[in-house]
């Protein structure tokens, strides 16, 4: 079985946002108009560091952790870990406890009020089962900083890509 991860080069991301859009296409966007993201992108700065302006684009996502806290803290199981390494949330299952939001390190779920069920990317596993890509890594990244696949491919990509920036 192929395994499976999400990487967002932050240092690399311009804030164009059309990994968040694609987000909000891909899923309900009554769901995005009411403030459910899966994906979130969010400025880091303006800050002085070492006496230089720093700025920075940030992007909240689900990691899909090796180990993910919130599949253990979900009392309905309804976070589950695929054998590809996604992590996916049943809304049908959850009974809105949101144990699960408070133990994400990334900040990642949120809770829709609408559903009165948590939320988070399930890196468009139905994409994903059809071969393709989730729709925030879809060739749609202006900055070429969103990468999907192989675990080890992808860093591959990301050696050879600061090799040929001289970093």
């Amino acid at each position: 079985m192929n395994k499976y991860t999400l990487v967002i080069e932050e240092f690399a991301c311009w804030g164009c946002k059309t990994c968040e859009v694609a987000c909000k296409q891909e899923y309900n966007p009554f769901d995005a108009a009411n403030g459910i993201k899966y994906l979130s992108v969010w400025p880091d700065g303006p800050r002085v560091m070492n006496g230089n302006l720093d700025f920075v684009w940030r992007v909240t996502v689900c990691k899909h952790c090796e180990n993910p806290p919130c599949v253990k803290v979900c009392p309905e199981e309804a976070i589950v870990k695929r054998e590809d390494g996604i992590v996916v949330l049943d809304s049908e299952k959850c009974t809105g406890c949101r144990l699960c939001i408070d133990e994400c390190p990334y900040q990642a779920i949120t809770f829709n009020d609408g559903k009165k069920a948590a939320a988070k990317c399930n890196l468009c596993h139905h994409r994903v089962d059809q071969g393709l890509y989730p729709a925030c890594a879809d060739n749609i990244c202006l900055a070429h900083c969103i990468y999907f696949g192989d675990p080890v491919e992808i860093e591959k990509q990301i050696l050879e890509k600061k090799k040929a920036r001289g970093c």
